[in-house]
């Protein structure tokens, strides 16, 4: 299955790279010293989130518009795709 969920790309302050949040994975968050690193570290936690959720409760949120979105200047706004294979379960 593949999913794709909008995350907030904010400088840091320092200039040492970006941290990146998803405003609907709760506490979801990554960061990177460059916006490619920083978008791969926010794929990775994304998909690690997504996985906990589907084997936890198997719900997930609905994913925001990016419009919808109100973001600090000088953030970005990304969509981040996750693809996950979801195997029969075994038991």
């Amino acid at each position: 299955m593949t999913f794709v969920y909008p995350a907030i790309f904010t400088p840091k302050k320092d200039g040492s790279g970006y941290e990146a949040e998803f405003p609907d994975l709760e506490c979801c968050r990554a960061e990177g010293p460059d916006l490619e690193d920083a978008v791969e570290n926010a794929r990775e936690a994304a998909y690690n989130w997504i996985c906990v959720e589907l084997e936890e409760d198997g719900e997930l949120p609905p994913q925001t518009h990016p419009e919808d979105i109100r973001a600090a200047e000088g953030c970005l706004i990304k969509q981040i795709m996750v693809r996950i294979k979801l195997l029969p379960d075994n038991d």
